[in-house]
């Protein structure tokens, strides 16, 4: 038996979307009913309604650890994809709780239950901070507690603590630190959201480098990596090192839309944050662009995918042409 946590959110739904083509039964978590149709619908969209119906779907949550104990009997392998992503400073103790309070607790059942392996979903956001000399961030990049990170970086960080203990205790772990993910559907979440903006008419771009890759290609590593003998080991998962600006117009080219045309300029997103935060106050609503996204906007980062390269042998998708047509994907489901 496999458990999957966090299965109705982007890489969830597409691992459920791969593991239920396998035979070994599948168990997937959920907190709200209504949050499965996602990826129901992300099912559908491929034609495999049918392996939908084979996936047991449980009620529980990452944070009441007797569904979890519930979830996990009978289990040998779980994939933990639940986590909270925010970039909005009041979110900072819901980060801390649902991201290293869970997975704590994931951990902890797993090794009381007798599971076997876990596959951990972090993200480049937990490695480390390059000093002086250094180019490049790797596996062994080392984390600099007094450098400035989003509260979101932290917490996955500290996610990351729980996980390694779990492997010092006799749990078997993979980690998979991902760049931002793509993929079909969640338009409403995460990456999903530039592809509504591009849509709608995205005026400004910046000259940002990020990590990016596809959702598939982080779905079959960690499928590769909980099948192989590989223990104690995480691993940047980035097909590619990107700008911001290369995104945009991907996307834009895949719906056929004027890609943005306005350089916004670190003074001009350094202002956007700081009305973002007024007009939050003023009208008593969540963050939309806040400090950390204004500087990642603008930051260059070059992450190296060697390691999982030559442990799996694997060649990730080109990214932008899967962006271009993931865009003219949405464009259709959208005209």
């Amino acid at each position: 038996m496999i458990l999957v946590t966090g299965g109705t959110g982007l890489v969830g739904a597409h691992l459920l979307l791969r593991l239920a083509e396998g035979e070994t039964p599948v168990r997937a978590l959920y907190r709200n009913a209504d949050t499965t149709r996602k990826t129901k619908h992300l099912f559908s969209h491929y034609g495999k309604q049918n392996l939908f119906e084979k996936i047991e779907w449980l009620e529980g949550d990452i944070l009441e650890t007797p569904s979890l104990e519930l979830a996990l009997a009978g289990v040998e392998k779980v994939y933990h994809c639940a986590a909270s992503i925010s970039f909005d400073p009041a979110d900072e103790k819901l980060l801390r709780k649902v991201n290293i309070e869970g997975t704590a607790n994931v951990v902890n059942c797993c090794l009381a239950l007798g599971v076997r392996k876990l596959c951990h979903v972090s993200s480049v956001a937990a490695l480390g901070d390059l000093k002086y000399n250094e180019t490049v961030i790797t596996e062994e990049t080392e984390w600099n507690p007094e450098k400035f990170h989003a509260d979101y970086a932290i917490s996955k960080h500290g996610a990351e603590t729980e996980v390694w203990r779990g492997w010092q205790e006799g749990l078997e772990v993979a980690i998979v630190n991902p760049g931002l993910i793509f993929g079909y559907g969640f338009w409403n979440q995460g990456s999903g959201e530039i592809f509504k903006a591009v849509h709608k008419g995205q005026y400004f771009y910046t000259k940002g480098t990020c990590g990016a890759v596809a959702v598939e290609d982080v779905v079959e590593i960690m499928i590769q990596l909980m099948e192989s003998n590989i223990s104690g080991e995480r691993y940047t998962v980035v097909a590619e090192n990107i700008t911001y600006e290369n995104i945009f117009n991907a996307i834009a080219d895949g719906m056929h839309k004027k890609p943005p045309f306005i350089y916004a300029t670190p003074f001009m997103t350094d202002m956007a944050y700081r009305l973002d935060w007024f007009f939050s106050k003023l009208l008593f609503r969540k963050r939309h662009f806040t400090k950390s996204m204004s500087k990642s906007a603008h930051k260059h980062q070059n992450f190296d995918n060697s390691k999982i390269r030559e442990a799996l042998n694997y060649n990730f998708r080109d990214i932008k042409s899967y962006l271009t047509k993931i865009g003219e994907k949405y464009r259709n489901n959208h005209q």
